[in-house]
């Protein structure tokens, strides 16, 4: 049987630490924080993203998603403010689409994984801009 390399190939990805390209992360040096996509679907919009926050890092207003939002903790001490609840090393947080949360704090340097299950958002958040919103928007 004759199977040619293009058959072979493996739809998977793997991305170690090391291999993450400085000029890849997008930041936002207004609130502390800065993000690495590791994963982006263009169609649906769902990502996947490092987070990396600064003490004193922040979302500064409350939002709505226009999806599911996951977090993980990897490490730092994360806090949703208006609710109170903080993610530590080892800490999953989940927000279902539509609900109101925010503003965050990071009260030590934090890194985060995230995740959206489709589109972030309905409408541009102040601490996005056109180049940083990219596919993200909800579309009608």
């Amino acid at each position: 049987m004759d199977i040619n390399a293009e058959t072979m190939k493996s739809l998977e990805v793997l991305i170690h630490a090391a291999d993450l390209d400085e000029d890849n992360w997008i930041d936002y040096p207004d609130y502390g924080f800065r993000q690495y996509f590791l994963f982006k679907n263009a169609e649906t919009g769902a990502s996947i993203a490092l987070l990396d926050y600064d003490r004193g890092g922040t979302i500064p207003t409350r939002h709505t998603h226009a999806s599911n939002q996951f977090m993980y903790c990897l490490e730092g001490d994360y806090e949703y403010t208006d609710s109170g609840l903080r993610l530590r090393p080892g800490s999953f947080y989940m927000n279902p689409k539509d609900h109101p949360h925010g503003p965050t704090l990071a009260h030590e340097r934090s890194r985060l994984i995230e995740i959206y299950d489709g589109p972030h958002y309905y409408e541009k958040p102040e601490y996005h801009t056109d180049e940083t919103i990219g596919d993200f928007l909800a579309r009608d």
